[in-house]
């Protein structure tokens, strides 16, 4: 019984962002209030923890240092985006670096966002915000961040071509503080199946809570036919739990059949707390190991690349601290959830029951075709927070 509470108990909103993702607009307020608006006020209510294993913050975990890694390309493109918008753009953009904006994402699509959308963007601004993403991520990043945009393009075709509440141009680009070399400053893109919140400090950048998924995950018709996200990282779950010894994998696999939404840390679960659960990588060969810092890094390797290495070498060093958890079946053909969770790292995948499709495919049956996965910095550092603290203790605002 312990192997299933670790999954559903926590936090008050774990059960239920799938649930209500797929109830229609409360009437009147632009489709936001009732659930929505009701878990937002409580997760704000909340002061910012982040996510533990037991409740409290493991501290000493996160410095401020120099990475050797230079900003000055993402803070040049930053301000270039910045410039490039109109006074009444700016205004509705631009948040001091500890505003609570940071916090108010979510990865449904009915949900009033902040910011400037790239629907409303000029061609030269949207090569601006275009700009931005690909001096922050890698190739890899850019690409997935574009082609989740485009797959919610294929999701507005597959609803009758439903454009109000889908589209690849429904993404919110937000600025928190000053882009800036020495002091702190971020960006987020905010929307459907896609939010990515990039802390910059220094040379120091934290690309945490990041969520990346889509519904559908391949494009089989229509503009952008022949789309589809993150095969790699199923691949790579699936071989990663395939590689356990028969020991290890019955510690591994939480529960053998997957019947609904599994994933924890998604949109107001800030302070969300997931005891470890799963296998203990420190029972892994050396080759295991390896095998799991290539999975962590098909998520960690959205971030700029330099960047990631830094990161990377993080959670590497915290790897006998690491617990790999899984939930459903190991066929080619199954549906599943993993878990990769240390102190330093929080990564979970998910293949999601039907919520834009369900005239398509069955409801309430988890397929291929949605995914959410998210990626968060534990124990206080999510949004860069504890960095952000450290340096308001050294140079009080």
């Amino acid at each position: 019984m312990r192997r299933f509470s670790l999954l559903l108990v926590a936090s008050p909103f774990a059960a239920v962002p799938w649930l209500l993702a797929a109830q229609p607009p409360p009437s009147g307020g632009g489709g936001f209030g009732g659930g929505f608006g009701q878990m937002e006020t409580r997760a704000l209510a909340e002061p910012f923890k982040g996510v533990t294993t037991n409740g409290s913050v493991a501290p000493g975990l996160y410095k401020i240092h120099s990475t050797g890694v230079s900003t000055e390309p993402v803070m040049r493109a930053a301000n270039a985006f910045i410039a490039a918008l109109t006074a009444e753009q700016r205004a509705k953009t631009l948040y001091p670096v500890d505003d609570d904006e940071w916090r108010k994402w979510a990865n449904v699509h009915r949900y009033p966002r902040q910011g400037v959308s790239y629907d409303e963007m000029s061609r030269t601004q949207k090569s601006a915000a275009h700009a931005l993403l690909a001096a922050s991520l890698s190739a890899k990043g850019l690409k997935q961040s574009e082609d989740i945009m485009h797959l919610n393009e294929t999701l507005a075709e597959l609803n009758n071509n439903n454009f109000a509440e889908y589209g690849e141009g429904k993404y919110y680009l937000t600025v928190m503080g000053t882009p800036s070399a020495t002091q702190p400053w971020g960006w987020q893109i905010d929307g459907h199946h896609l939010i990515i919140n990039y802390f910059v400090l220094g040379d120091q950048v934290v690309m945490t809570p990041s969520f990346w998924g889509s519904e559908p995950a391949v494009a089989t018709s229509g503009k952008y036919a022949g789309t589809r996200i993150m095969d790699d990282e199923q691949h790579a779950g699936l071989t990663m739990v395939r590689a356990l010894t028969a020991p290890q994998r019955e510690r591994a696999i939480l529960e053998p059949k997957k019947t609904g939404n599994n994933i924890r840390a998604q949109l107001f679960s800030d302070n969300v707390v997931i005891d470890y659960a799963g296998v203990p990588v420190s029972s892994f060969t050396a080759s295991q190991k390896q095998q799991l810092v290539d999975l962590i890094e098909l998520y960690v390797g959205n971030l700029r690349d330099e960047h990631a290495r830094v990161h990377l070498d993080d959670v590497k060093a915290r790897l006998d601290d690491t617990y790999f958890a899984w939930v459903g079946e190991t066929n080619d053909d199954s549906v599943f959830y993993y878990r990769i969770q240390s102190p330093v790292v929080l990564i979970e995948f998910d293949h999601q029951t039907p919520v834009g499709l369900t005239h398509l495919y069955p409801p309430g049956v988890p397929y291929k075709e949605h995914i959410h996965a998210v990626v968060r910095t534990p124990n206080g550092n999510d949004y860069g927070k504890d960095l952000l603290r450290q340096h308001y203790e050294r140079s009080p605002h």
